[in-house]
């Protein structure tokens, strides 16, 4: 595994890299990026959907790559716009000026001072979920509380209904998996699903629009704000698969990490204080979204020694950069003690995901809400036996069965 040799060599060890996006890997893939931090940092690699690029695995690299306007995030720059997904259409996969243009008219629903004033409402979303589990003794915590949540948030925030969710996680589900290269049909299928949905509800929306924020992109839209129709779809798809996304791994890799660490569990009952820093180690430990989305090398760009040709795919795997030993003392120690850390687990840079506020407020609610009305909950399976999903965009659990008392 050594992408300092010549390409002939590199081709080599990239296809014969026997834990790299396999079963094993997925279920763990701390120990590989142990070995790259150690022996291969910037490393070279075929991806599932065939495209060979580089692999950005240490931490001070990672903030380095994400940051650095080099690296375009503009995917029609790279491929052309011809068969574009409607995915592909917003300010993650943008440079600037577009970028700035479309995160402005979204960053004004997501200030924290909006965020704080949710509180109590996503509270009570909470205690409902709760309060109507099907069964008191046991739950799916992912279908029953850690996706719930927050797609009734971000569904009222977009003005959408949330009793289309199920919709909404198909849809999602889709996208993320399609980093794998498979099911190119179902995608074509699930895309063409949402954009019919979601260019209906626009429809309505322009003939009674309300105080929610699609029907303040619509608007800013029809008031010369330059949004087309693609960057709308694009830019509410984006809000809707992000909007939930996060905050269900990040509840449901938290109260995993609980549950393996008990001790820690019990602290955070007696200590309700540490909360915000057990949210901050949640996410740092396992986070929520393993790899960055797509960087491409604008100009032929030497980096720590390795040269990234003009096009080359980059990705960073924030996962282990949030494990840097180099970074963070004692890494692969779950301790919601830990004093705040600048983990990367919601990027870094102009793309620094500007949900946070809410992923985190929507974290701190769930996870306290949950462990104090079930201090006592386990999981109900071996953890070794957990499915973790396909693709390389999230990492979370498809199912957790616990026992709640």
């Amino acid at each position: 595994m050594n992408p300092n040799e010549s390409n002939e060599t590199n081709e080599s060890n990239e296809t014969s890299s026997p834990d790299f996006f396999t079963a094993s890997f997925t279920q763990n893939p701390y120990p590989v990026y142990e070995k790259l931090r150690k022996d291969d940092p910037i490393f070279k690699v075929m991806f599932p959907s065939g495209e060979f690029g580089w692999i950005i695995s240490r931490y001070e690299d990672a903030v380095q790559i994400l940051k650095d306007s080099r690296f375009s995030k503009d995917i029609v720059k790279r491929y052309g716009a011809d068969g574009q997904s409607i995915f592909s259409s917003n300010m993650l996969f943008s440079d600037p000026p577009d970028h700035r243009r479309l995160r402005g008219l979204v960053q004004k629903a997501f200030t924290p001072k909006l965020v704080a004033d949710m509180r109590s409402h996503i509270q009570s979303i909470a205690d409902v979920l709760l309060d109507e589990l099907p069964s008191q003794e046991t739950m799916n915590l992912i279908d029953d509380f850690a996706f719930p949540l927050p797609i009734i948030v971000i569904s009222e925030i977009l003005g959408v209904p949330a009793e289309d969710r199920d919709k909404f996680r198909m849809w999602s589900n889709t996208v993320i998996e399609a980093s794998t290269g498979q099911n190119a049909e179902l995608f074509q299928q699930h895309e063409r699903e949402f954009t019919e949905y979601l260019t209906a509800w626009f429809a309505k929306v322009r003939q009674e629009p309300g105080q929610d924020l699609i029907s303040q992109l619509v608007i800013a839209e029809e008031s010369g704000e330059q949004l087309t129709e693609k960057e709308l779809l694009g830019v509410v798809s984006l809000l809707i698969i992000a909007g939930h996304e996060t905050t269900v791994n990040l509840i449901g890799n938290g109260i995993l990490a609980l549950l393996e660490h008990p001790e820690q569990r019990d602290l955070l009952i007696q200590k309700p204080e540490l909360i915000h820093q057990a949210i901050e180690e949640m996410l740092r430990y396992n986070g929520p979204v393993e790899f960055s989305t797509s960087r491409w090398a604008s100009e032929d760009i030497e980096f720590r020694g390795q040269q990234i040709a003009k096009g080359e795919l980059v990705i960073v795997a924030l996962d282990s950069a949030n494990r840097d030993e180099e970074q963070f003392k004692d890494p692969d120690v779950f301790d919601i003690t830990r004093e705040k850390s600048a983990h990367l687990a919601f990027g870094k840079g102009i793309h620094l995901c500007l949900g946070a506020p809410l992923a985190r407020l929507e974290g701190e609610i769930a996870v306290s809400t949950l462990i104090n009305r079930f201090p006592n909950m386990k999981l109900q399976i071996d953890v070794d036996t957990l499915e973790w999903r396909p693709g390389m965009i999230v990492r979370g659990v498809k199912e957790i069965p616990v026992l709640l008392k």
